[in-house]
Parts: structure tokens; sequence; C-alpha cells
């Protein structure tokens, strides 16, 4: 460690955690670092390295972390940076990474809240029968990192982002399909209210009120996504928006 590392560590007032217990790492709405249900306050720096090292399910290379957490300095600077935050995780007792010279992964026992819907939510997609039932909307109603405007945070919550929306369109229309339509309308309204500019949600959610029998919710939602799309857009709904809608209404001055 460099006197100047040394100087930083000096200056850090000690981080008190538990050291030991069930360990838990929450990424979406806030970031939250729990142990044994206790909600424990930690740097900025902390949670971002945490964070980071949460995402990737696989051990990543410590200059690939420090050069994504510091894009902005040397890579000998980001390296030590790296090194004062490790070695201030590590004072307070916790042992939620596991380092070695080359690698950094979270700890196997560690749960990490953004992964509990995720293996369901990927069965949704690759099965569209009904690969994903069981899943419960609340677990992707919500934003990775929504606060947290550094680059790697911005593309790991688009990338989520998309991922969730696909998810929840698609277990709308097997919901649908089984006539669990409460359930359904649940998913399809999580997905339009996540983004009210995207037309598969209205899409999803128009065939929930036909399945229902409400040919008029069905309009209403046509035409509160034709309204978005022309305020928000500047465009008219798709031909297959249209197709879906012409099933209750047999003329489109009719809406």
């Amino acid at each position: 460690m460099t006197a100047l590392e040394r100087a930083a560590r000096d200056r850090t007032p000690e981080i008190r955690l538990p050291a030991a217990g069930n360990v838990r790492v929450t990424l979406l709405d806030a970031f939250g670092l729990t142990c044994d249900g206790s909600s424990l306050s930690l740097p900025m720096s902390v949670q971002r390295l945490v964070a980071f090292v949460a995402l990737h399910a696989h051990p990543v290379l410590r200059p690939y972390v420090a050069g994504s957490l510091w894009p902005d300095t040397t890579d000998e600077r980001a390296s030590a940076n790296l090194r004062s935050v490790l070695w201030r995780l590590h004072r307070a007792g916790l042992r939620v990474i596991e380092a070695t010279d080359q690698q950094l992964r979270l700890r196997a026992d560690v749960a990490v809240g953004l992964r509990e819907g995720e293996p369901v939510a990927r069965r949704t997609l690759d099965d569209d029968r009904a690969g994903g039932l069981d899943l419960d909307p609340w677990l992707l109603s919500r934003d990775l990192l929504p606060d947290w405007y550094d680059d790697w945070a911005l593309v790991e919550r688009e990338c989520f982002r998309q991922f969730r929306l696909r998810a929840l369109d698609t277990l709308c229309d097997q919901l649908t399909r089984t006539g669990r339509l409460r359930e359904a309308l649940e998913a399809g309204l999580c997905s339009m209210a996540a983004e009210p500019l995207r037309e598969s949600a209205h899409r999803a959610l128009i065939r929930v009120h036909l399945a229902d029998g409400n040919a008029c919710e069905a309009i209403r939602q046509y035409r509160l996504c034709r309204r978005l799309l022309r305020e928000r857009l500047g465009i008219e709904p798709s031909d297959r928006m249209k197709e879906l809608i012409g099933a209750v209404t047999a003329t489109e001055t009719m809406l």
C-alpha cells in the first residue's frame, strides 16, 4: 500500500458492520446491503464496487473493474482506488467480495435481489406458450439503480429494462391465453407504467380487455395509446394495432 493510500485510509472512518449473517444485496429501486435483515450504511465508493461485482454472475478481472469504476484516471490510479475500496470493505469484517490477485467475484452465499425473478422471466421469454406463469410481475416492475449515472450503470439499467419489459409483455399474453385475466392485467399495467410509449404493452392490455369481454376498455386503451404516440412522438399507431382494435369496431372513424 502506497503512502497516499495509507493517508486516505487513515482519514476514512471505520465502517462497523456485522461480521457474519445472511447478507443480501439489493439493486432494484436503490442500492441496499443488509445483514440478517438489518440495513447497512456504506460509503458510495463501496456501494459502487459491490454493485458492479454483484451484477456479474462470473468472476471479473481486477483491471476491468478498476477501469469501469474509475474511467477518468490512469490505470495505476484506478487500481490503487480499487485496492483502497477493497481494504475498506474487508476492514469492516463483512466478506462480501472474494478477491484474488487477478479477479473479483461476489461470495456465493450473498443473495442478489436482482436475480430472484430472472430465471423465471427467462423461461417466460424462452417458452412463449406458458414458460413463466408463476412469475410475480412485481419482481420486474422496478428499474436497476435508477439514480446512478455511471456509464456502466446506464448500460446495465437499459439492458435490464428491455429484458423486463419484454418479459412482462410475454407474461401478459401467456396469462391472457390461460384465462388468468386479473394477473394478466397486472403484468400489462406494470409494463405500460414502465414505458407508456411502448405500443406492445398497450396491445397486450387490449387483448386482456377483449378476452374479458370489455370492448369499452379495449377502445379506451387504444385511444390512450394513440394520443400518447401522437402527442409525444408525432406518429400514429401501427397497422398491427389498428388490426387488433378492428376486431371491436368496424370502421376507424368510430374510434
